[in-house]
């Protein structure tokens, strides 16, 4: 790692922050050994930045001597999740004056994806999703869009832990189909979901490049008007959206997807 010095860092904070990242991608927990391993920090450094941590809430210290993160993160991260969705509302909003189809971002929480915004078409017979719910990530157009920007690998440790229930006939069922998917979804830039998840209903859905945890904007509606054609309209505009709410996230108030 760089000094923190060169890049105008604290170099205690910068400790601390690296021992949260590290811990957040081990569920099980992590060992003082571990965390120096992965860290290149010497044990008593971090003993004594997890003791602070601890004393607030930040990690805590589970059976096995060993460490993970702590329910004083929980409300930071749920607010930072609010604050995430509401930069995207401008942007969505435009989608929707641009294509009238209802709009989405979303989330990977944990093993499942979370809506956290949405802005909805003006039509009378429209999709609706409730800001908040939680989904399966292989059922759905954003969940593809995010499985898509990781590996093999991590996408069959979720789909291992959170299972492939077949909401539809059309659902995919196995790993290898949604591997084989996720790959078509790389190549050509975005994700559909047909009637997969609901018959009926047809989304198109593309990743937020750079976005600080994986992150996908979308379009749903009924498939009879998201169609080839809308397709074809859609998936521009949603790229131009999504470069905008990277750029929203990275503080550029760039305003328009015009």
């Amino acid at each position: 790692m760089a000094d923190a010095a060169e890049r105008g860092g604290v170099q205690s904070v910068e400790r601390v922050l690296d021992l949260l990242e590290i811990l957040s991608a081990h569920n099980g927990g992590q060992s003082l050994s571990e965390l120096s391993s992965a860290s290149g920090l010497p044990q008593p450094t971090i003993h004594r930045l997890l003791g602070t941590l601890a004393s607030r809430g930040y990690v805590r210290r589970v059976v096995g001597r060993r460490y993970t993160l702590g329910s004083r993160l929980i409300p930071i991260g749920e607010s930072a999740v609010k604050q995430l969705g509401a930069a995207s509302l401008p942007v969505l909003r435009q989608v929707v004056e641009q294509l009238d189809e209802t709009a989405n971002m979303a989330v990977l929480d944990g093993d499942l994806v979370s809506y956290i915004a949405q802005v909805p078409s003006t039509q009378p017979m429209r999709m609706f999703t409730e800001v908040g719910r939680r989904v399966h990530a292989h059922s759905t157009g954003v969940g593809k869009a995010i499985l898509a920007q990781l590996g093999n690998d991590v996408v069959r440790a979720i789909m291992t832990r959170a299972g492939m229930p077949t909401p539809t006939a059309k659902s995919l069922g196995s790993v290898e189909a949604l591997l084989a998917d996720l790959q078509t979804c790389r190549e050509r830039g975005y994700a559909v979901d047909d009637g997969e998840q609901e018959i009926g209903v047809r989304c198109i859905a593309v990743p937020v490049p750079g976005a600080p945890t994986p992150t996908a904007l979308s379009v749903s509606g009924p498939a009879v008007r998201v169609d080839a054609a809308f397709e074809e309209r859609a998936v521009p505009i949603l790229l131009k959206a999504a470069a905008l709410v990277a750029d929203r996230l990275n503080d550029n108030e760039s305003t328009s997807i015009d």
